[in-house]
This record gives structure tokens, sequence and C-alpha cells, in this order.
């Protein structure tokens, strides 16, 4: 066997349970046999052994209360994969899915994903159990702060700046920033995705929606293609879902569908921006579900499934998927009936949410695929700019923050497309992808010798 599939037999050996982990990294280095092949100092060097395994993985229990008085103990984590190229950077998730195996995943991910910005920070991943659904304000907060007295041992502004991610978001940033600041006794960057009033960055809460559709619109542009008219399918009704809805209709889509856990609404006029505003409103403040939509502007809803099984089952016709909720969830069958149903463009706004099955489907129909590493990395870029304005000590514009969010995807697309014809795979933006990523992170260790 080749070094790869070595390194991977022995993830699957160590790590049998941990099935998300095993399918990161099996999607990551089967791509990247030619480097192994064009880089023997990278083999010499037990690179592909070293970049699958994490720094250090943190786990640790999170006791809190409920208002009325209950004691509850979640798990908390926090994954350092790799600061080779920078600060180890990656988002907090809370969702009861959490558990190593989707952090781990989180993390390597994570790692090309902030090569590919430009920018220097390193991968990680955390997270917990927990459910913030139904919960209260005070029990968040009681959460958040449990949560942070183990975390704060383990981040800082030039070792480990995490930020938000499903289930974190403004308010949890608000509540773990406080309590850090508190018991470090000191302001700094420590978290990105921070409120404009205590050092955040204007963009930050529309960047992974935004950016998103601006890979997206340069993928298209390779084929002549815009969004002008175009039938927009978007999974997801968190920060990235909306925001994704807002610029692809600035560019002229059409948006049809969101869901959440529960449900998936269908709006065949479009979501407009009035629409987008009351869905944002409803996820952001009232925290309601998804069915309040369809009940307000009276279009269907689908109980219990999400975009991609009613776009199959009920033969919707799009141009461009937009997958922003979750991992694996476009199956197999999904992603025929995307094809089949006229789908000219995928790009993921989500982290890894097609399954191998899935983008091989794509892959082989020559559809536009842009994996989630590249796709959905404007949130981190735009989480590196913040950070950048932290160390200056000051704010940009909209303008600058949005120029910059533009250019960084521009440079991410480009270097994805170099990195893939450079490696025999022209016009592969999975290849592309990996490898870009893999490069800078694999010369900064092999500088840095045997750590």
């Amino acid at each position: 066997m080749s070094v790869i599939q070595d390194t991977i037999a022995r993830i699957n050996q160590l790590d049998m349970e941990q099935k998300e982990f095993q399918q990161a990294v099996t999607e990551v280095l089967e791509t990247l046999e030619p480097t192994a092949q064009r880089h023997p100092e990278f083999v010499k060097a037990g690179i592909y052994d070293r970049i699958v395994e994490p720094e250090r993985a943190v786990m640790f229990r999170v006791p809190w209360k409920e208002d009325n008085g209950q004691v509850h103990v979640n798990r908390g984590y926090r994954v350092q994969f790799n600061n080779a190229i920078g600060p180890f950077k990656g988002g907090l998730r809370f969702h009861p899915s959490v558990n190593l195996s989707i952090i781990k995943f989180l993390g390597f991910e994570q790692v090309f994903k902030n090569a590919l910005t430009t920018l220097p920070m390193g991968g990680g991943k955390g997270g917990s159990d927990f459910d913030p659904k139904g919960k209260s304000d005070d029990e968040i907060m009681r959460f958040c702060q449990a949560f942070m007295r183990e975390l704060f041992r383990h981040i800082g502004a030039e070792t480990d700046v995490p930020a938000g991610d499903i289930g974190v978001g403004a308010r949890e940033i608000g509540y773990l920033y406080g309590y850090y600041k508190k018991i470090r006794n000191e302001h700094t960057g420590v978290l990105t995705g921070k409120g404009l009033e205590y050092g955040g960055s204007l963009i930050r809460p529309e960047a992974t929606g935004y950016g998103t559709a601006y890979f997206a619109a340069e993928m298209l542009a390779t084929r002549g293609l815009d969004f002008k008219d175009k039938v927009v399918a978007i999974s997801g009704a968190g920060n990235v879902a909306q925001y994704a809805v807002e610029k692809v209709t600035q560019l002229g889509a059409r948006a049809v569908t969101v869901c959440d856990s529960s449900a998936t609404v269908v709006d065949e006029q479009g979501i407009s921006s009035e629409k987008c505003c009351f869905l944002m409103d409803l996820k952001n403040n009232r925290r309601g579900r998804i069915k309040e939509y369809a009940e307000k502007y009276d279009t269907p809803c689908f109980e219990g499934e999400n975009v991609w099984d009613v776009i199959r089952k009920q033969g919707i016709k799009v141009d461009i998927a937009l997958p922003c909720a979750t991992q694996n969830e476009i199956s197999r069958e999904n992603a025929i009936a995307l094809v089949e149903n006229g789908c000219r463009c995928v790009a993921e706004g989500a982290n890894m949410p097609s399954t191998p099955e899935a983008i091989k489907i794509f892959q082989e129909s020559n559809i536009l695929y842009g994996p989630g590493k590249a796709a959905n990395a404007g949130g981190v870029a735009t989480s590196g700019l913040e950070m950048s304005q932290n160390s200056l000590k000051m704010s940009w514009t909209r303008e600058e923050v949005d120029q910059r969010l533009q250019i960084i995807m521009k440079s991410i697309h480009k270097s994805c497309l170099d990195a893939a014809e450079a490696y025999g795979r022209k016009g592969d933006y999975v290849v592309g992808a990996n490898t870009a990523g893999f490069m800078k992170v694999a010369k900064a260790m092999m500088a840095y010798g045997l750590v």
C-alpha cells in the first residue's frame, strides 16, 4: 500500500468508532496521492501521519443548573489540531450530536480551510453536546460560564481563538467572552464573532453565507454563467443560510427553500428581502420554528424532511444548490435528484454536507462542485480579519471588510483551480482545495523539523 493508504488504514483501526473523522481523513488524503509521489521529503518526514493527529484534544465536564435548580452535566471538547501557520482557530458547536469524532473531523477540515484563506491561522474546533433549544437566557448564560471555566485554560489571542458555530451565536459569544474577561482580567481578541460594541467586525455575521455566494459566483463564471434569474435551493435557517439567501437575492437569483431540524418550507415565489427579514427575526430573536414562515406566507411545509429529500420527492427544479445546514445532509439519492432536476452548481455553506457517494455523483455528472473547506471559508476569513482589527486596535468599515472578503474568496477560487491543474486534475475543486491547503501547512511543518 502507499503511504496514503497506510495512514488511512491506521486511522480506521485506531479510531474505529469515529466515523465522521474517518470520512474526513479519507476524503482529504485520497486526493493527496500525487503530492506524496511528487514530494518524497514529505513521506520521509512523516507529514501524512502527523497531519491527521491533533496537537491535543481536551475533553471536560460542564456542570450547570436549570432555572428550577436541576443539575446537569454535559461534555465539553476542544481539539487543537494544527498550528503550523498560526494560532489554532475554529468554532464552538453546541448541539446534542456533538462528540469527539465530529469535533475532530471539523478541526481537521479547519486546518485546510484556514490555510486557503491566506491568513495566518491554524485549525481547531470545540463544543459540547449541550442543546440550547428551549433553554432560557439565564440557563444559556450559566452553561456558557461553566464551559468557559475550563476552556479559558487552553485558549488565548496568540494560542487558540474560538468562534461560533451551530448553537453558538452572538448571545453565546457574549456570555463566553464576558466570563473569560472576568476571570482573566484582560480585554483581548480571544474570541471572534463578538458584538461590534466590544471588538467585533462588521460583516462577520454575514461572512459565511456571503462568502459561499461569492465562491459560487466565481465557479459559475468559469462556464459563462451567473446568479441572475437562477433558482437556488438553500438548506438550513441559521446564520449561514440567512445570509446566503440575502446575498443570492441581491445577485438576482430566487432562493426557494430553507429548513430547520423540524421541517422544510418551499417558497416558489422566492424568499424576498422582506421575507428574509422575517426569517432572521424568527430564528435569531424569537427562536421559533420554520413552520411559522410557512404559516405567515402560506407556503408548503414538509415536516420531518430536509430540503434535499423534499426536492427529490417533489421533483423541484433548481439551478444551484447551497447546502448550509450540517454534515452528510445530501445523500447519493438526493444528489441524483438534484442532477436530474437541472442543478448546475453545488457550493457547500456547511462543513461536509455531502456524503462521499453524493460527491461522486456531482463529479461524474460534470456539474460545478465546491467543497465546504473552500466555499464556506468566508466565515473564518472574516474572523481572521476581526483578529487583525483587534491586534491593530481599530475597526474597518463595512465596505472595507466586504471588499477584503470578496478578494479572499476570489483568491481561494484561483488557488483551487491552480492546484488542481498543477497536480493533473484540472477543474476539480476537491483536489484543488485539499492540495492547496495541504501544501501550505506541509511546507510550514517541514520548516519546523520534527516537532
